[in-house]
């Protein structure tokens, strides 16, 4: 049976083996709810219907056709001229059965005869026993994930390892560049990867700032500058290119080295497909002119990472 759910129109595929030589001349296969006992009553299975099958294949022995005079809702008949057989495996399929209409085993009754149209003596029987089942379904799910921490340093790739929430840059002076780092780790199923941007302002005592970088530019001691990027630098030694096995990479205008550049709810790093766990290092810097009044200077960043699934 090519569908075993109760209703389904299906292909069954008759397979026998003749043990000696006879002469074949039609094949009855006949469909009984009870039993598959020849000779018992045959009970028509509910919703089974074979009226309107087909005969696409068959093999071992060949030249049958549908003899529709013994065809009908629960019996077909395989006819041809008697033939002497030798010993051989036969094989059948009919097209377009309806299968019984509730679950639960139903029988076949199968016999041979050298007649054309399964009348006179039979040659041989035999029975099947055929079942009507419930389809199981199998379904899973793989959940939309977004892994995303943010820290001073986070060991590895994992997020558990996440520690430090303050960077102190001491004393600022007006002879060299105050830097610093910090981490972000990231990774997503979603489709279409992810966007971090940074919120925030640039550091602030009272009323007095220190200038941000914008657009993005090299270090420069003695000017006013605040600003961070995502790659390995070298004027000042700070910061890491991105590590770990995913593809995210920082924005063209974080990504420079030796660039930074600051500007609240821009974006600094992005992925363009689901990706895996990457940790971005980012770098900031502080430059004063000797014209900077007087003041302890702060800031708080926000790191937001969006996945766009």
């Amino acid at each position: 049976m090519s569908d075993t759910q109760a209703s389904a129109v299906a292909s069954y595929t008759l397979s026998f083996n003749l043990s000696a030589a006879e002469t074949l001349g039609s094949i009855k296969l006949e469909f009984c709810s009870n039993d598959p006992i020849i000779g018992d009553v045959c009970i028509l299975p509910a919703g089974f219907d074979m009226s309107t099958v087909t005969l696409s294949s068959q093999s071992g022995e060949t030249g049958f056709s549908i003899y529709g005079a013994g065809t009908n809702t629960n019996t077909v008949v395989l006819g041809r001229p008697g033939s002497l057989t030798t010993a051989a495996t036969l094989s059948y399929t009919l097209n377009g059965v309806v299968n019984p209409s509730s679950t639960g085993s139903f029988y076949a009754r199968l016999q041979t005869y050298a007649s054309s149209d399964a009348s006179g003596a039979e040659n041989d029987h035999g029975g099947i026993a055929l079942s009507i089942n419930s389809a199981i379904q199998v379904t899973t799910e793989v959940p939309p994930y977004l892994l995303f921490c943010g820290a001073v340093t986070i060991g590895g790739l994992d997020c558990n390892n996440a520690s430090g929430d303050y960077i102190n840059f001491g004393n600022l002076t007006t002879g060299g560049t105050a830097s610093a780092s910090s981490q972000l780790l990231t990774a997503t199923n979603a489709v279409s990867g992810f966007t971090i941007i940074v919120a925030g302002s640039t550091m602030t005592s009272g009323n007095n700032t220190i200038a941000p970088i914008d657009p993005q530019d090299v270090s420069r001691p003695g000017l006013a500058q605040f600003g961070l990027n995502l790659v390995a630098n070298t004027a000042p030694s700070v910061g890491s290119n991105p590590t770990g096995p995913g593809a995210a990479t920082p924005s063209a205008t974080y990504g420079q080295q030796n660039f930074f550049r600051f500007v609240s709810d821009a974006m600094v790093a992005s992925a363009m497909s689901a990706d895996d766990l990457r940790k971005l290092t980012v770098s900031y810097i502080i430059n004063i002119p000797v014209s900077q009044p007087v003041g302890v200077y702060a800031t708080t960043l926000t790191y937001v990472c969006l996945a766009n699934f």
